[in-house]
């Protein structure tokens, strides 16, 4: 795969930051894409180290001009794109109510609009060679909604249904570009120190804790395999299996978990910035402040990226079964 070209938004910090150095250990040139100018030099460093070739282009993607631009900037340095990676996003701690319309919107515009945009501007580029992968990276939550994340939540459902319907669109004109959504567990980034609050604690994940690193490998084998959806961790598995099977149990059940399960012991600092609209300053790099609960490897995600291997030696371990059973 060496110099093949990969953009990936949200790529100052966090997942995104994880997944460019991901896609540079195999050797890729990685666009950057973000608006925190001390981050994206924070993620240029580290791509560089890991062996890939990095390009800074700073973007804010709920603006469809920019997202374009960037597009353009990327072919006109490097050539044509090979896979472009949706990960940029806003979230907002708090019950529906007490969200004001413009904060709302705003969530959405980056979470959902900008995954559109994205897309928009990669099909612009791959559709007519006829090739090329593009990777919206999804949660759970798009399809197992909780309390407190409304935005979010809905932003990725809406980000899911986009992409089955322009997956459709492909199918339809026997396209060789591949639509695939990465969804994923609970991540240890930065985002719970700067999306926006109105809990009196801080934001904490839900449930069982992942490094970023593990999401960086799916979203890399997502990119170069042909999968059309790829679960991250089983707690992704267990919430989109659950909600198909028992939505309203878990309705209650998440109304009365949910709350205390994403509020920490220690208050939110009366000075706390977040980056709703604006980066905060600094870089806060690829994990947050969760690395001594994280988990540093997914036994689903090499049984689900292993699937042949498993299916093989499920086989080899009946057939000798089998014959030991007929040798008693």
């Amino acid at each position: 795969m060496h110099g093949q070209v990969v953009v990936i938004t949200g790529s100052s910090a966090g997942i995104g930051r994880a997944t460019a150095v991901e896609f540079a250990r195999h050797g890729w040139r990685v666009a950057l894409l973000a608006r925190g100018a001390d981050g994206l030099e924070g993620a240029r460093e580290e791509v560089e180290l890991a062996g890939g070739e990095a390009m800074i282009v700073p973007t804010d993607v709920a603006d469809q001009a920019q997202v374009e631009a960037a597009a353009d900037e990327v072919e006109r340095a490097w050539g044509a794109i090979d896979v472009w990676i949706n990960n940029a996003m806003s979230t907002i701690f708090c019950p529906v109510t007490k969200i004001t319309p413009e904060d709302f919107r705003r969530a959405t515009e980056v979470t959902y609009l900008g995954a559109v945009w994205g897309t928009m501007a990669a099909l612009k580029r791959m559709k007519p060679r006829d090739r090329g992968a593009i990777v919206q990276v999804g949660s759970a939550l798009a399809y197992r909604s909780i309390p407190l994340q409304a935005p979010y939540c809905g932003a990725k459902s809406a980000v899911r249904g986009f992409t089955d319907s322009l997956r459709s669109e492909l199918i339809h004109d026997k396209s060789k570009v591949h639509m695939t959504m990465v969804h994923l567990s609970a991540f240890n980034t930065p985002q719970f120190d700067w999306g926006r609050t109105c809990m009196s604690d801080q934001p904490k994940p839900l449930g069982k804790i992942f490094q970023p690193e593990v999401a960086a490998r799916g979203i890399y084998w997502a990119a170069v395999h042909r999968r059309r959806e790829l679960w991250v961790g089983w707690p992704a598995a267990q919430a989109i299996l659950g909600t198909r099977v028992i939505p309203g149990i878990l309705d209650h059940l998440l109304a009365h978990k949910a709350y205390e399960g994403q509020e920490g012991t220690k208050p939110v600092a009366p000075d706390r910035r977040d980056n709703l609209y604006q980066p905060v300053p600094g870089d806060h790099g690829a994990h947050g402040r969760f690395d001594s609960k994280a988990l540093t490897a997914s036994a689903q995600l090499w049984l689900t990226t292993h699937r042949w291997s498993v299916a093989v030696a499920a086989l080899l371990f009946i057939v000798l079964l089998g014959l030991l059973l007929a040798v008693i």
